[in-house]
């Protein structure tokens, strides 16, 4: 049997750590979206979930998903809100923005059937003033649209939706896009090209940034949040 000449085994053992260090590099968030810095991420691959705020941590856990780590929303745990409005959120802590993009990967583990969902939080200020977008599997008056909760049940505020979002048991990329001088509030799930819901609302021009479901299951990855930090103003 022959040698490969260590000329040879040299260039392939460099082709290989130079491809390795190159997909690490693709790996990396954009330092810079849609003209907003990048000001915050976790891919959950240091095993735990500190940078984050859960209203019921006994439904939230860090775990592996084959060599990866996700956030995963095990449990549906039915909390109190004080107005109708998701049960299970977990927030990230210590961080207020004003205009942002939320770029998220997720995954929906809930059963089938019309409100199977996963929802992304915004301009949250306290569990009675948030926006939250509700990806539902079919839409209706109370599934798969932008809803804001303003000291009142939860409220309809989108003027363009589809007409559901197309879960199934795979990864998926949703991205919320927030200006908060225009209203402008855009929607997007996989196609980064298309916008699936939008609404103009002016309410909140600050908020917290979350993520978890209504009544359902999922996990959660490559949480990207790229803004403008603000202060938190004092009650």
């Amino acid at each position: 049997m022959h040698k490969a000449p260590r000329s040879l085994v040299l260039l392939i053992t460099l082709s290989a750590t130079f491809g390795l260090a190159a997909a690490a590099e693709k790996s990396k968030p954009a330092k810079e979206l849609l003209g907003l810095p990048l000001v915050f991420s976790d891919d959950f691959e240091s095993g735990d979930a500190k940078n984050w705020q859960p209203v019921s941590p006994e439904g939230w856990k860090v775990t592996h998903q084959g060599d990866n780590h996700v956030y995963s929303q095990h449990k549906n745990i039915k909390v109190t809100t004080p107005h109708r409005s998701p049960y299970n959120r977990s927030m990230i802590k210590d961080l207020t923005v004003s205009d942002f993009v939320l770029d998220v990967k997720l995954q929906s583990t809930g059963r089938v059937y019309g409100h199977r969902d996963l929802c992304l939080f915004f301009g949250y200020q306290d569990p009675a003033h948030l926006y939250y977008v509700h990806l539902g599997k079919k839409e209706d008056a109370h599934a798969n649209n932008i809803f804001i909760v303003n000291g009142a049940d939860r409220k309809k505020i989108s003027f363009t939706r589809t007409k559901g979002t197309n879960w199934d048991d795979d990864w998926h990329h949703a991205r919320v896009v927030r200006n908060v001088e225009t209203g402008v509030i855009k929607i997007y799930f996989d196609d980064m090209e298309y916008c699936v819901m939008s609404a103009i609302d002016k309410t909140f021009t600050w908020g917290e940034i979350g993520i978890g479901s209504f009544d359902d299951s999922g996990n959660f990855d490559e949480v990207l949040v790229y803004g403008t930090k603000v202060e938190k103003p004092k009650q």
